[in-house]
């Protein structure tokens, strides 16, 4: 296990709530605090209420799981059935049943919301976390803006149903922020919060995204100062920080674990180390959500097959030539859409290629055992 996350990543209070805590959420079991909700509740039996104990999964290292629950903190070795599916195996933010006498995990319960990507050369999904309720996409007023690389983020969020939040830190109060809200107004469901993520006053406007019982993500690029609004939010230094290279404004890895902290008077918050490249599959739907206007364009044009390039009657087209709708956006819409449906397509064959190496296996099991039979 990392000793540097352990040392960083406070212990869960278990039991009574501090005076500080009833103040704000008397009524907060544990694993309320730690986000259990009827969602969860339904799915237990009878039989795994009287023999199973829910846990939180709050870091995930090679070979165990930190895991969180009313027993206290512990850890689960990374073995066994549960663990032997990639896309399948528990996350940062899932709920585990273990059982109450061994100790070992029964099984993973459903989950509320999924962050996965497409990872460089992959050909599986890899998974961020799951049971996230907000996320905080996470920008800074420098080089690393970019309005393309936020529109991607949303449409991983609105995928999972969460609600979003675009923070932009190393917010100068002096500073002239126009050029931000002029490339933003394509976004006006977007809440949108300039900070500074060393002033704890300034991120005051966020705690409402890090309720009790509620778990929040920061998403985003290395060096825009995640980790630093996390310790703002805690009020303690949880996370290592770092400065930036002044000449292009990129950011030096300084998460390298994904890890649930709590957050005092608040919920839970998820940092994660940044990520050069965030492929994404299996999100048409947030992708739709993303990008509704391109989409309620669409039904204007004079064909139903628009490719929206060069056919008459494009509705597509009229609105970028009259300046309604951002060129860079419809580009940005057709280079996603591709994206999608070709990891989707990835994904979709190596799914088929494990159910055929299953059946395979089952079948030369099945062979194995019949032979058996019959030499007996």
């Amino acid at each position: 296990m990392s000793k540097s996350l352990i040392s960083r990543r406070p212990a869960f209070r278990r039991g009574a709530l501090s005076s500080a805590d009833n103040n704000h959420q008397p009524s907060n079991s544990p694993l309320q605090a730690l986000g259990w909700k009827p969602f969860f509740q339904q799915q237990l039996s009878l039989e795994e209420l009287a023999e199973c104990e829910p846990v939180k999964v709050m870091a995930v290292h090679r070979s165990q799981v930190e895991v969180t629950g009313d027993a206290g903190d512990e850890a689960v070795l990374v073995n066994g059935p549960l663990f032997d599916d990639a896309a399948e195996r528990p996350t940062v933010g899932d709920w585990l049943l273990l059982a109450r006498q061994t100790r070992k995990p029964v099984r993973r319960l459903d989950r509320s919301s999924l962050f996965k990507r497409m990872a460089p050369g992959a050909k599986q999904a890899q998974l961020i976390a799951a049971n996230v309720d907000n996320v905080l996409i996470v920008s800074s007023c420098n080089h690393d803006f970019n309005l393309s690389r936020v529109e991607r983020y949303l449409a991983l969020v609105r995928e999972a149903g969460c609600r979003a939040c675009l923070v932009l830190t190393k917010a100068d109060p002096a500073a002239n922020h126009d050029q931000y809200h002029e490339a933003l107004k394509g976004h006006r469901d977007l809440p949108v919060v300039l900070v500074n993520a060393l002033d704890t006053a300034s991120v005051e406007p966020l705690r409402e995204y890090c309720r009790s019982g509620e778990t929040l993500a920061l998403l985003g690029s290395s060096g825009v100062g995640k980790s630093t609004l996390l310790n703002s939010l805690a009020g303690s230094e949880l996370a290592a920080t770092s400065d930036i290279r002044e000449d292009d404004s990129k950011g030096r890895h300084t998460t390298r674990h994904r890890a649930l902290y709590t957050i005092p008077n608040g919920g839970l918050l998820l940092d994660s180390p940044g990520m050069r490249e965030l492929g994404l599959a299996d999100v048409r739907e947030g992708l739709a959500a993303t990008f509704a206007d391109i989409s309620a364009l669409a039904e204007k044009c004079r064909f139903a097959d628009c490719a929206h390039e060069s056919e008459p009657g494009c509705a597509v087209q009229a609105a970028v030539e009259s300046g309604e709708l951002d060129e860079r956006r419809l580009r940005n819409w057709r280079k996603l859409e591709r994206e999608v449906a070709r990891n989707s397509k990835t994904l979709a064959e190596a799914r088929a290629d494990d159910r055929a190496l299953g059946q395979f296996y089952r079948a030369v099991q099945s062979h194995a055992r019949a032979h058996k039979k019959r030499t007996d």
